[in-house]
């Protein structure tokens, strides 16, 4: 069994623009004499490795607390792919990952630096994907995420953004990538983490 760490360190993590980097306040250190160490730190939802609930681009969607775990939690596809992800590229995404195994084909991560299209995220709403992870900051271009997020977000698919997996090959994995149990919050940070049963 291997483990691959696909989160990133929080601490100097990638952050969308416009978003609090996160930040670090030690608030007692044993270097300067004190009993114990603690640490306080501050960071938005969406900082590095970080899921999106239905509550991020929708008023009334479920927030972080309301989301089943199932959709975070199990056997996971990951496809390689660079660029744009047309409707064609997800329909194809699909059911190579339901050729491999049909319940990864719930929980599909996109390695590569990828922009899923509209049409793309509509393919992957119809098809029951529980849960579609990407390597950028956020999912469909970075300039107009509005629509993307909704078509996805609205079909009650959960989004694991930031991810890394650089060391990851094509092919199926156990995914954990449980949220914070942030109450009432449109995202979380997480720390995601793929196993490789077979290896």
């Amino acid at each position: 069994m291997k483990i691959y760490d696909i989160s990133q360190k929080v601490f100097g993590c990638e952050v969308y623009p416009g978003d609090p980097a996160p930040a670090k306040k030690v608030l007692k250190s044993m270097q300067n004499g004190e009993v114990y160490n603690l640490t306080a730190f501050s960071m938005c939802a969406h900082n590095g490795t970080h899921i999106d609930a239905p509550f991020h681009f929708i008023k009334d969607g479920k927030t972080v607390d309301e989301l089943c775990l199932e959709a975070f939690v199990g056997t996971a596809y990951v496809a390689e792919h660079h660029g744009v992800v047309t409707y064609n590229d997800a329909t194809e995404i699909i059911e190579k990952a339901k050729e491999q195994n049909p319940e990864a084909a719930k929980r599909i991560l996109l390695k590569g630096d990828v922009e899923v299209s509209l049409e793309a995220a509509k393919a992957f709403a119809a098809s029951e994907v529980l849960l579609l992870g990407n390597e950028p900051q956020a999912i469909g271009p970075q300039t107009a995420p509005m629509a993307v997020h909704l078509a996805l977000l609205g079909a009650d698919v959960v989004l694991l953004e930031g991810i890394r997996l650089d060391e990851v090959s094509e092919g199926v994995y156990f995914l954990n990538a449980a949220p914070l149990n942030l109450s009432g919050a449109d995202g979380s940070p997480c720390r995601a983490v793929l196993i490789d049963l077979y290896s």
